[in-house]
């Protein structure tokens, strides 16, 4: 993703970014990103989100140990959506898939 791409962030501040594997192109998770998330995972190289009902950034696997090493960010057309191409250790979703 070109850092000069200015992300829509909507009036709640999150956009939606989907999780895609790298390999295989199989669609991971969807999760909602806050621009402190995006620039978390643009210095990091690891997946950061948001958490709407914890109301928290998250990085995924901090916890479970299941990262998301980031390969490439995308941004759809109109700035307000992102695809996370990721490389995924152990299961994305938190029912263990």
């Amino acid at each position: 993703m070109d850092d000069d791409v200015a992300v829509d962030f909507g009036e709640d501040g999150l956009v939606p970014a989907v999780a895609q594997d790298a390999e295989t192109g199989e669609v991971l998770m969807l999760a909602y990103v806050s621009p402190e998330a995006l620039e978390r995972t643009r210095e990091t190289g690891r997946a950061h989100y948001y958490s709407r009902s914890r109301e928290e950034l998250w990085e995924k696997g901090a916890t479970s140990g299941h990262v998301q090493s980031v390969a490439e960010i995308r941004v759809d057309c109109d700035a307000d959506t992102l695809l996370y191409v990721v490389e995924q250790a152990g299961g994305a979703c938190h029912t263990g898939h």
